[in-house]
């Protein structure tokens, strides 16, 4: 019975999150958030379902009545969060929403399979974070003066960086996290969300070439702690959202190029001076040549991967918790060995359909300010899916990035909700910003207000 029950839940299991995929797709072809109601009905409809489908196969193989409870938990969390984010937030984008909800079960799914453990400590921070970032869009509407802290972003950015680089303590031969009051955390997560608000803070009115030299020069501080740190990832995300914001605030081919050019000469300068970057280098080239040392968790990722298939091979099926950190870098290559490369994609897809409403929302508003930070968060989300599902399937060297919302973390997946909740904040501002422009139309018909004088006019509404 267990086994019928496995094999014809593979197929079923996919099933349903194509559906889901497809409907994150037909959403973009309605502009209206109310025409877009039967869409988000049936995604919550297919996610109750994938989430259900996966936890049923979870409890008949292990045997285990923890897991029915567990499952029950997360359920209530997951239904309370698209409601309550509902009611509370009327004209929010629940495309968002519905989204971080559906990566969130992904992840709870995959980490009860590999460490049940981890997956409870993850629930938890999930469910703060959720909490917390409830709140945001709130304040977000109501915080205007956040414009105006330039300085504090970047100093506070700086000195919480630099804290980890001199008190925190080495993890896999990085100085990455810091404990307080014995819990550990990793400040370069959150200090991502400050450097796209000093970005966006420093570039939003004037970015003639003395303003980008000076946050050229605080980026350059920011990256340059991080690579003292050995937190080479991190360093590459601060880089990376640093070149996109400078050419949207700017629209200077010039700048994008001679980032593009400083970029490769950093990467060939880490190559030839930090040891571990040869090592990941080689990993990357030919792992085979160095399969009982540095290819390892590469080969065996590859292995994972390919032995799932299009469909996979089933929950507790296959054998995932044989790539060391499986649940944090190498997660992707778990859902694909036991869920499927099918599945492993439309995750993937989901992800893209997060960005590609980012950067919708950024376009629609009419404040520079806000318009930068969507963009920059929305970078910084989309790039860290690429470079860990780009390391765990040997397309680019391994970085040691999480992938957000899915691979254990706390710091991740609290910065991560923070970003998508800030996303949401900024969404709600637009769309008020829309129903001011209409009621202006409706008070001085006939007459034009020139763009500028219109974004000078919101931001001051704001």
């Amino acid at each position: 019975m267990e086994l019928y029950i496995t094999e014809i839940s593979k197929y079923l299991i996919t099933l349903l999150l194509a559906l889901y995929t497809i409907e994150c797709f037909l959403a973009f072809c309605f502009s209206d958030e109310s025409k877009r109601n039967g869409i988000y009905i049936r995604q919550n409809i297919w996610m109750f379902f994938v989430h259900f489908s996966c936890f049923l196969v979870i409890c008949f193989e292990t045997g285990k009545i923890d897991y029915l409870f567990f499952y029950i938990f997360q359920q209530i969390l997951l239904f309370a969060t698209v409601m309550l984010f509902r009611m509370i937030y009327p004209k929010g984008n629940r495309l968002l929403i519905n989204n971080m909800c559906m990566l969130l079960s992904i992840g709870f799914i995959i980490l009860t399979r590999l460490s049940y453990e981890k997956a409870i400590k993850q629930f938890f921070i999930v469910t703060v974070s959720i909490a917390i970032g409830m709140a945001i869009p709130y304040f977000l509407q109501r915080l205007a003066f956040l414009k105006n802290l330039t300085w504090v972003y970047a100093i506070v950015g700086i000195g919480a960086l630099g804290i980890v680089l001199t008190l925190g303590s080495v993890t896999h031969g990085s100085k990455i996290s810091y404990s307080v009051g014995g819990i550990a955390f990793q400040p370069s997560e959150f200090v991502k969300i400050l450097f796209v608000f000093f970005l966006a803070s420093a570039l939003y009115e004037t970015n003639d070439i003395l303003r980008v030299m000076l946050t050229a020069i605080i980026a350059g501080i920011h990256v340059l702690i991080l690579v003292a740190s050995k937190d080479l990832g991190s360093a590459l995300i601060f880089f990376i959202v640093y070149i996109f914001m400078v050419y949207i605030a700017t629209r200077n081919v010039l700048y994008f190029l001679l980032g593009a050019i400083g970029g490769s000469a950093a990467a060939v300068f880490a190559y030839q001076f930090f040891a571990h970057v040869q090592v990941r280098v080689q990993a990357w080239k030919d792992p085979w040549s160095c399969i009982d040392d540095a290819g390892y968790q590469i080969t065996q990722s590859l292995f994972a991967i390919s032995s799932g298939g299009w469909f996979g091979l089933g929950l507790f099926q296959g054998n995932p918790t044989a790539i060391p950190f499986v649940e944090a870098d190498f997660v992707f290559s778990a859902v694909a060995e036991e869920l499927g490369i099918a599945f492993a994609m439309c995750t993937i897809l989901i992800s893209i359909s997060c960005f590609i409403m980012t950067m919708r929302i950024s376009m629609k508003l009419k404040g520079r300010f806000y318009q930068l930070i969507a963009f920059g968060l929305g970078i910084t989300y989309i790039f860290q899916v690429f470079l860990t599902i780009g390391g765990g399937t040997k397309f680019i060297p391994m970085t040691g990035i999480t992938l957000p919302f899915i691979s254990y973390g706390g710091s991740s997946v609290l910065t991560t909700l923070i970003m998508f909740f800030t996303i949401e904040g900024l969404y709600i501002i637009g769309q008020d910003e829309g129903a001011k422009s209409v009621r202006r139309k409706k008070e001085n018909p006939g007459k034009s207000v020139p763009y500028k004088k219109a974004t000078r006019r919101a931001e001051e509404d704001e």
